[in-house]
């Protein structure tokens, strides 16, 4: 959806716990915290990009960039409506996977220089008829209640792009963030759709009992 926007060699990131950001995808976010109101600001004076890492469970908070994954999802701002306290809510949408190899800044926000992760394109028969297990998975989702926005799902119903059909469905339905963290950094897009159809049977699975 965004193939025309270039990223820079740096964006501001923010770590939070549970949360991930997948290319494609929307994420809600309610800016309060201080150093986070400040990269926001620095990324509205940018180039309207942020980077969501995900916080180490065993962690809990951060202090330093070993305390978050460096495989991470880069946004843009889509829509921002900052409130008379302050706070602000966005809308999010994911660009790409980067990779944070540096930091040009740790505090009160971390900077990270970014490189982009390019993912393995082994489009075959076998992917093909993975993505078509991964859909037959999504209906029985659907089934039970809990699917994409129309606007998605009907999207769905023609998508040719199958990573973006991987992402999606794992940014979506996938309940542990662990397992979206390796969904994200899987480059293979066969094993990383396998991933996405164990993490679904075992989505519809708990869903059951």
């Amino acid at each position: 959806m965004e193939g025309s926007v270039s990223l820079p060699a740096q964006v501001p990131v923010m770590p939070l716990p549970g949360a991930l950001l997948f290319p494609h995808a929307l994420l809600p976010l309610y800016i309060f915290e201080e150093r986070y109101r400040e990269m926001l600001e620095h990324a509205l004076c940018h180039h309207r990009m942020f980077s969501v890492a995900l916080i180490k469970p065993e962690r809990g908070e951060w202090e330093s960039p070993s305390d978050f994954f460096h495989v991470a999802g880069v946004g843009l701002i889509r829509a921002c409506v900052g409130r008379a306290d302050g706070t602000s809510n966005l809308i999010l949408q994911g660009l790409e996977r980067v990779r944070f190899i540096g930091f040009e800044q740790e505090t009160p926000f971390p900077i990270a220089t970014i490189e982009p992760i390019e993912c393995e394109d082994s489009s075959s028969v076998e992917t093909e008829a993975l993505a078509a297990k991964v859909l037959e998975l999504y209906s029985k989702l659907r089934t039970k209640g809990r699917e994409l926005p129309k606007k998605i799902d009907r999207y769905l119903s023609d998508l040719n792009d199958m990573e973006m059909l991987a992402d999606l469905m794992a940014s979506t339905f996938v309940n542990d963030p662990l397992r979206r963290q390796q969904v994200l950094e899987e480059l293979v897009l066969n094993q990383r759709l396998r991933l996405v159809i164990q993490y679904l049977r075992e989505e519809i699975g708990s869903a059951a009992t």
